[in-house]
């Protein structure tokens, strides 16, 4: 049986570590920068993961790499939201560069706040 097709061409997995306190606003920050991100740079959108204390991860997912390359020598999307984040965490770990090789993700679209 073949291999499904990629849906994403190109992730990156990114993880933070967060102040004690901030991660309200750490949360809005991130929130508002990958909205910018999308809009500017043609990022594909990201999902924020609380992994544990204070460990966050956030998986984004881009079109392919050459977009996410040239979104990284480009200025922020939005340097207000880019500076509350770095207010916010203790450190921004290395991010991992992932390339797909199958996908077996199904979107869901979950309802909340």
């Amino acid at each position: 049986m073949a291999s499904p097709l990629p849906t994403c061409a190109f992730a990156v997995l990114y993880r933070f570590r967060v102040r004690p306190g901030s991660e309200q606003p750490f949360r809005a920050a991130w929130a508002a920068l990958t909205h910018a991100i999308r809009d500017t740079h043609g990022g594909l959108g990201s999902r924020l993961h609380h992994v544990d204390g204070d460990l966050w991860a956030a998986y984004a997912q881009w079109p392919d790499r050459a977009t996410w390359e040239t979104a990284q020598g480009a200025p922020s999307a939005d340097p207000a939201a880019s500076a509350a984040m770095g207010a916010a965490m203790i450190e921004s770990l290395e991010p991992l560069l992932l390339e797909p090789i199958d996908d077996l993700l199904q979107p869901v679209v979950i309802e909340g706040p």
